[in-house]
């Protein structure tokens, strides 16, 4: 299926990279342009999808080899909703007894799906089986010097979400907090 989903991404990235070259040979730059932006950030947002999942899968290989025996799955392509929108991405579980730690992350990829709200470029979605009160949403957003991702509470306040936020929902997850 991941093969699958990976030929899929290279047909829609060749299909945008001929509409923006026939954009810009028909002279409408401003299609172009959109076109251009549009390919920008689905590489943006595929990097940094990829980089979570990638971050939460390798500390749980890290743990496995200190004896933790977590169980690793993943599943692309994986749709979820987030708000009213519908997002395609991937999602990476672990497993380990009766605790689940679950982390889906993409973003909408037609006008049907809706929009995010934020100016978000991508959503995550960390949920810890049972223990809801550690659950986080998270946000992608273009920032000054690069993307990054941020965490969302309730009352809609961002607070920068990186390697060290990871590495805590783990701990969650493994019951260390």
């Amino acid at each position: 299926m991941l093969r699958v989903m990976n030929e899929l991404e290279q047909v829609w990235t060749q299909k945008l990279s001929e509409a923006r070259l026939k954009a810009e040979n028909s002279g409408c730059a401003d299609v172009a342009e959109y076109l251009a932006l549009r390919a920008t950030n689905d590489m943006i947002r595929r990097t940094s999808v990829e980089w979570l999942l990638d971050s939460l899968s390798e500390i749980a290989s890290d743990a496995n080899r200190s004896g933790a025996n977590v169980r690793i799955e993943t599943e692309n392509p994986h749709r979820f909703q987030f708000g009213n929108a519908n997002l395609a991405g991937s999602l990476c579980r672990l497993h380990q007894g009766v605790r689940c730690l679950s982390v889906e992350a993409g973003w909408t990829r037609a006008p049907a799906d809706g929009f995010m709200r934020g100016g978000a470029l991508a959503v995550a979605l960390v949920s810890h089986f049972g223990r809801s009160k550690y659950n986080a949403e998270l946000v992608l957003v273009s920032g000054k010097n690069a993307p990054s991702w941020f965490s969302v509470d309730k009352n809609g306040k961002r607070e920068l979400f990186d390697a060290r936020n990871l590495q805590g929902h783990f701990r969650i997850f493994l019951g260390s907090v």
